[in-house]
């Protein structure tokens, strides 16, 4: 990285928070692990099985808890940035590097997008190649929308909204402040919908689907973020909700019109069946399916690969998936599952055996009386 691109240790306290052990004024340009840093650059501590990287390191700085930095041997003449939370300082001093290492992009509009007249785009939003915007959308301050957006009739981006390339947002949807979208992802598709509408059985069954009118729209809260080709559905008549600093993954589905709550985060490839209600600070694990008019708690942890087909009111962690086994083990385990029912009944039937004394048809004998 560029040596303007550095930044004093102080400057980062005055900005994020934490105490320096060390030299407040020495300069860092960029961040790496603790066994790869350089003598510019700034390494962290977050899992104490690298404390002893921490005595060899060649980092010019470490971000440590409190705590950790007592574990250290030789601290002296070294230089510390010392917090309660390393790993989210570090993420934050990350995108302090990325902002100084990016060229500024420059507001205004490609000549071959698309807004139309009745749009309103802040002077200051940045409109990339062959983006559309449509009749009465309205983009804030600073918003960027990258090559392909589409931007459809009634839509509201906040201020500082990003859409990366080919993201399509549905007529009527709204996105708060600072809400970052990922390629491909479709925001505002109607929920899937559909009333059956069949007579007889058989050969003989005669009717259709008759399509449910999706008249809700998708409403994202500020500080949001959402994975490539991950869908929203719009609701049916009430808004499909995302609150506020919800963060999800890739390829997630979220049917229409459920809400999910502040804080929660969903991993790549789950699957949220229509009007689930999830609470807040969630944690979704990776392929999770949920069904449809279920509730989650707050504080509900589900992990990856499991089922919920129905309500989870109370925190906690939920699991449902069967772990990953050698195959020969899995296909004697699948025996076995296949054969419950059987050994349900042999165990039942045994257990009558006991009960029922040989002889004895009214089951078992009363105690006599010692004859001596």
């Amino acid at each position: 990285m560029a040596s303007d691109s550095a930044i004093t240790l102080g400057e980062l306290t005055q900005r994020f928070g934490g105490d320096i052990a060390g030299d407040a004024g020495y300069r860092v340009n960029g961040l790496a692990p603790l066994d790869k840093a350089g003598p510019e650059q700034l390494a962290f501590l977050a899992n104490q099985k690298y404390l002893s990287q921490v005595e060899s390191t060649q980092a010019g700085a470490v971000l440590i808890s409190p705590a950790d930095l007592e574990k250290v041997a030789s601290p002296d003449g070294r230089n510390f940035i010392v917090t309660p939370n390393p790993y989210a300082y570090f993420a934050r001093v990350a995108q302090v590097f990325i902002d100084l290492a990016t060229p500024p992009v420059l507001p205004g509009v490609h000549p071959t997008a698309f807004i139309h007249p009745a749009a309103r785009v802040a002077a200051s939003a940045v409109i990339g190649p062959h983006v559309s915007v449509e009749a009465g959308a309205v983009i804030g301050e600073r918003a960027r929308l990258d090559a392909g957006v589409s931007v459809g009739q009634g839509v509201t981006l906040a201020e500082d909204v990003h859409l990366y390339p080919h993201v399509t947002i549905y007529y009527g949807c709204k996105l708060g402040a600072r809400v970052i979208v990922h390629a491909g992802a479709v925001i505002g598709a109607d929920g899937f919908g559909f009333a059956p509408d069949f007579v007889g059985d058989g050969a003989a069954r005669t009717g259709s689907w008759v399509k449910i009118p999706q008249v809700g729209a998708v409403v994202i809260a500020e500080d949001v973020e959402i994975g490539a080709n991950t869908t929203i559905d719009r609701g049916a008549m009430a808004d499909t909700i995302i609150e506020e600093c919800v963060k999800i993954d890739n390829l997630v589905q979220i049917g229409h019109n459920c809400r999910i709550g502040a804080y929660t985060v969903i991993a790549g490839c789950a699957g949220i069946a229509g009007s689930t209600n999830i609470g807040r600070h969630c944690m979704i694990g990776g392929a999770v399916g949920i069904a449809g008019h279920v509730t989650l708690a707050d504080y509900v942890i589900v992990t990856a690969q499991s089922g919920v087909s129905k309500s989870l009111l109370k925190p906690g962690m939920y699991t449902s998936a069967f772990p990953a086994v050698n195959h020969a083990d899995w296909n004697k385990s699948a025996a076995i599952v296949r054969n419950l029912d059987k050994l349900r009944e042999r165990i039942k039937t045994l257990e009558a055996a006991v009960d029922k004394p040989q002889g004895s048809p009214y089951g078992k004998p009363q105690s006599t009386p010692d004859a001596h």
